[in-house]
């Protein structure tokens, strides 16, 4: 697992957290194909995510102008939609204005 490899601030965070439905089907090929796409889309700056009953998915983009394009890409509209009615019982986007931000990594992660 990486942590996403962000710019100095500021810059933009998507939040997207979600409950999903029992419908599996078709799930995880789409979620992967997003995030492959997403990294395509110009002002893209990384991920994070993780599941367990409650999913969380941070992605980050230099501008709101990036995340607008994102949000309207083809693809990315008909996993939304599909999103609606077969994965997700529930699910909140956040979109964040990251004004500072801080790290720390332990020496037996560095290189």
């Amino acid at each position: 697992m990486m942590l996403a490899q962000t710019p100095p601030p500021p810059y933009y965070a998507v939040v997207f957290t979600s409950i999903r439905s029992q419908v599996d089907e078709g799930y995880a090929a789409m979620a992967e194909r997003m995030l492959q796409l997403a990294a395509l889309q110009p002002g893209y700056l990384g991920v994070e995510s993780a599941r367990d009953v409650l999913g969380i998915t941070v992605s980050y983009w230099e501008s709101e102008a990036a995340i607008l394009h994102w949000k309207k890409a083809a693809e990315h509209r008909l996993a939304q939609e599909l999103g609606r009615s077969d994965w997700y019982a529930a699910y909140v986007v956040r979109v964040c204005k990251v004004e500072r931000a801080y790290d720390f990594t332990q020496s037996i992660f560095k290189p």
